[in-house]
């Protein structure tokens, strides 16, 4: 076939299969897939939701022509077999972050309002997987009516625990062999080559010192996301408080207050523009004295930590000329057992180390009255974006977009660095006029354009033709 009949072919099925896409979309969004390892089983490893999700996945794909393996609920993939065993995959995800608080719009649903989906997932995973799978469905059928097999295999893995630790990718490549190529539609356009290193530890107040004057503390959803609502119990009078910016103030029981403070969220690896709220509610309640001694330590430490996302107030900043600077944000903070437990998570170029971070965090706990643990950390990501499967996907949103495109690198992290030869690509754009009600990933009113995603599709299916063109052996 040649390529303006491909394309042709491409226009046409999009157009066909649109509002199947879109209703796929909202049988996934409806689930609330957000891992729950407390009540995970045998076969359900992440959780009953994640479980639901990834199900509901595996017979969209059924239905879409593509052959099922569910690897022990961990992970599974739908394969249209080729001439050859070596595959092209895509990978994408049907977990999500949980809801948080601020929405607008119904969560786990999709809304279409002005062009754009809005609900959980709609962009970070479940709208970009649900493209890969009827990306791959062009090409059953396309195999169906010619009776010829394609020169690869080609696969859709269907993951299932992105959002936290990656365990499904772990888990798959423990049974299956790497791809020759592998891209993600999980995040930015035109592709992604690099990723910083991803790190995350956890402050823990040595003492029990909640339930003094401050009784207890509470922010934020996950720990890769900027929080934006963070509150704290005290003992005042709510009455007496003095009213503040993004401050609200309510009774919490006898002789006890509600203090919760408003800002402005977002994902951990784009903190600009963002406004995190244990910051907000960490220089209240300094200002208004509504700490004691055994306290004071530790919300002094949230205070430190919101200072800057770059790193340089805690002394950790760096940055390197492929992934720029490095960037740390304070996540979430609990009150556990008397405890205050507070986290961070940081994204870091190949200037510094894990390693680094996490001594220079402990040096900061000791200081503060804290002990303090890694929790996670994975290295720098990258790609020669000069390759030609690199080169192959961009040629190709060059040609839908009119747009000059280069290859980046990201703060984020995606399911490409678990792979050796993969990238990132797509389907979100960087839209000057989006309106304002529409919300990013990981944050209230996750949204997107719908004509990004059907053009998006369009570039995966006419990206995958020219892959299976290319000698990756």
């Amino acid at each position: 076939m040649n390529e303006q009949q491909l394309k042709q072919d491409v226009d046409a099925f999009v157009d066909e299969v649109w509002e199947d896409v879109v209703e796929d979309i909202r049988t996934l969004v409806k689930i609330e897939s957000v891992e729950d390892l407390e009540h995970a089983e045998p076969g359900k490893p992440w959780g009953p939701a994640p479980n639901e999700a990834l199900v509901a996945a595996e017979k969209i794909a059924a239905r879409l022509g593509l052959v099922v393996t569910d690897l022990d609920g961990y992970i599974g993939y739908a394969d249209l077999a080729g001439e050859s065993d070596g595959y092209i995959a895509t990978i994408a995800h049907t977990d999500i972050v949980p809801l948080g608080l601020g929405w607008t719009f119904p969560a786990l649903d999709v809304t279409r309002k002005d062009g754009y989906l809005i609900g959980r997932g709609v962009l970070d995973d479940k709208g970009p997987f649900v493209l890969s799978l009827y990306a791959a469905h062009f090409f059953a059928r396309a195999v169906e009516a010619s009776g010829k097999k394609l020169p690869y295999t080609l696969r859709c893995i269907i993951g299932n625990a992105e959002e936290t630790s990656m365990g499904d990718v772990k888990h798959y490549l423990e049974h299956c062999p790497e791809p020759l190529f592998c891209f993600s539609p999980d995040a930015d356009f035109p592709l992604i080559c690099g990723e910083k290193g991803v790190y995350q530890g956890e402050f823990r107040t040595v003492d029990a010192v909640a339930g003094g004057k401050l009784v207890e503390l509470d922010g934020g959803t996950v720990a890769n996301a900027i929080p934006g609502l963070a509150c704290a119990v005290v003992r005042a009078d709510a009455a007496a408080l003095p009213a503040a910016d993004h401050i609200e103030i309510e009774p919490a029981g006898d002789g006890l207050a509600r203090v919760s403070a408003h800002g402005k969220g977002g994902h951990a690896s784009l903190p600009a523009g963002t406004v995190n709220a244990i910051g907000l509610l960490a220089r209240y309640l300094l200002a208004n004295d509504l700490v004691d001694d055994a306290s004071r330590a530790f919300v002094e430490l949230e205070v430190a930590l919101t200072e800057d996302t770059c790193g340089s107030h805690t002394g950790i900043a760096a940055r390197d000329e492929k992934f720029g600077p490095l960037t740390c944000i304070a996540g979430t903070v609990r009150t556990v057992d008397g405890h205050f437990v507070q986290t961070v998570d940081s994204r870091y170029p190949t200037t510094t180390t894990g390693e680094a971070i996490t001594e220079r965090m402990g040096q900061i706990a000791a200081s503060h009255g804290c002990g303090y643990r890694k929790l996670e950390d994975k290295v720098p990501f990258y790609i020669d974006p000069k390759c030609d499967e690199i080169s192959c996907l961009l040629d190709t949103y060059s040609e839908y977009t009119g747009k000059k495109a280069e290859a980046f690198c990201i703060g984020g992290g995606t399911y490409a660095r678990k792979f050796r030869r993969a990238c990132a690509f797509g389907p979100h754009e960087n839209n000057a006029d989006e309106p304002e009600w529409v919300g990013m990933e990981h944050g209230p009113d996750e949204g997107v354009s719908e004509a990004d995603l059907k053009r998006a599709l369009k570039i995966y299916i006419v990206s995958i033709a020219r892959l299976m063109e290319l000698d990756l052996a």
